[in-house]
């Protein structure tokens, strides 16, 4: 058996190496407790948009507070209302379980856009790894429904494609954060027996849906790094390819989430300056 390599520390960005060493990894097996939506509201607003944000945690764990500093210094900073939503884990809850949950909180904000003062048809749908991913598949969701649709997706590092949990040759490296096994934890027991197959269920991994055409405009942040850049960056190029208005930041020597878990760090204030500048532009 060949054994697992790690990333080498000198491929992590000098600025996020500390950080890097001291972040514990997570165990995929913990669920952890969740509570109901949390919504931020901003002292002073500014347009009419708002932000619907997904949480990560590879489809097994995690909760809206983690996302707390992300969510509320995006409300102040925007001058938007943000609602970050929970949902049921895998594999007690499989898909379409997270998806529905995250749907539901869609048609939340649409059906209390009124007394928000949100626009429904100005309402941006983001979210951070597995966060993403859902946020990406709810997107093509909503699309295919028909009705009020989000304005923009905003994704940080999304967790679209299983296929890459079930590439094994991966397991032989040591990704900082999220590894595939840990990846194929997640997504086996998301989908099931549908995990790696030739065909996987509509909305079931963002990345398996072939036509894209008609989707909104897009932001995908990603570390070179990380175990999502290959998938991230094929995704972004066909929603290119299929007309959407694309920007892909790719971001050198950053491990999966550092603009979360290291948010103090240079390269994360950067990314966070450069990813609300374009949510800003999106919201006009």
């Amino acid at each position: 058996m060949v054994g697992a390599v790690g990333v080498d520390i000198e491929k992590v960005d000098p600025a996020l190496r500390e950080a890097t060493r001291k972040l514990p990894v997570p165990d995929a097996s913990k669920a952890w407790m969740r509570g109901l939506i949390r919504l931020y509201r901003p002292d002073e607003r500014i347009g009419d948009g708002a932000l619907l944000w997904i949480h990560g945690g590879g489809l097994l764990f995690g909760d809206a507070r983690q996302d707390e500093v992300l969510c509320a210094e995006t409300a102040h900073e925007l001058g938007i209302p943000v609602v970050s939503a929970n949902y049921r884990f895998a594999p007690d809850h499989p898909f379409p379980a997270p998806l529905d949950d995250v749907r539901a909180a869609w048609a939340w904000l649409q059906a209390h856009a009124a007394e928000l003062g949100v626009d429904p048809a100005r309402i941006v749908v983001g979210g951070e790894s597995a966060g993403a991913g859902l946020a990406a598949s709810l997107v093509q969701r909503v699309h295919d429904e028909g009705g009020t649709q989000p304005l923009a997706q905003w994704l940080f590092a999304p967790m679209i494609d299983d296929r890459t949990a079930a590439d094994e040759s991966l397991d032989a490296i040591e990704h900082w954060v999220w590894n595939n096994r840990a990846n194929r934890f997640g997504w086996s027991g998301y989908l099931g027996t549908a995990f790696g197959q030739a065909e996987a269920p509509a909305y079931a991994a963002a990345a398996r849906r072939v036509e894209l055409s008609g989707l909104p405009r897009t932001y995908i942040a990603v570390g070179d790094i990380e175990l999502f850049y290959a998938e991230d960056v094929d995704y972004a190029r066909r929603l290119e390819r299929a007309g959407a208005e694309v920007v892909l930041d790719v971001v050198p020597g950053a491990p999966h989430g550092f603009e979360n878990w290291a948010r103090d760090t240079e390269p994360a204030k950067a990314l966070l300056l450069r990813a609300r500048a374009w949510l800003r532009d999106a919201l006009g």
